[in-house]
């Protein structure tokens, strides 16, 4: 015997609707929709054009990297396939990974412990035994 379903409480069919009206008010006023309206929908990159539902694959990449500096005009940014968005990322971690002194490296930065700690303290104990 099947369960009975129960008949949906009016007040929170209200409540739950007025909520996703509020999201996507905000989500609309946000700079990925005003990236999608003010630029043609294809990737700045590679060319790839995403309409439908294809068009979530479109990212919008701020070229300063700063995401709290988001013009109105739209200046900053670029929409970019999500394939090349993590390219472009991708090669400002390497380049920032390879360009880097390593003996001036962070302590913190990493795994958060260091694996060869104490070796030197280590090996000059069993030299001296």
């Amino acid at each position: 015997m099947r369960p009975r379903r129960r008949k949906p409480d009016p007040k929170k069919q209200a409540e739950l609707l007025a909520e996703i009206r509020a999201r996507r008010a905000q989500r609309d006023g946000g700079y990925r929709e005003q990236a999608l309206k003010l630029f043609p929908h294809v990737c700045a990159i590679c060319g790839r054009a995403d309409e439908g539902a294809n068009l979530r694959q479109l990212t919008v990449h701020h070229k300063d990297h700063n995401h709290m500096n988001n013009p109105p005009d739209g200046s900053n940014w670029e929409l970019l396939c999500v394939y090349c968005h993590d390219q472009e990322h991708q090669d400002d971690t390497q380049r920032d990974h390879y360009n880097r002194d390593p003996l001036k490296r962070d302590a913190a930065e990493g795994l958060g412990f260091e694996a060869f700690e104490g070796l030197k303290d280590m090996l000059n104990d069993n030299q001296e035994k």
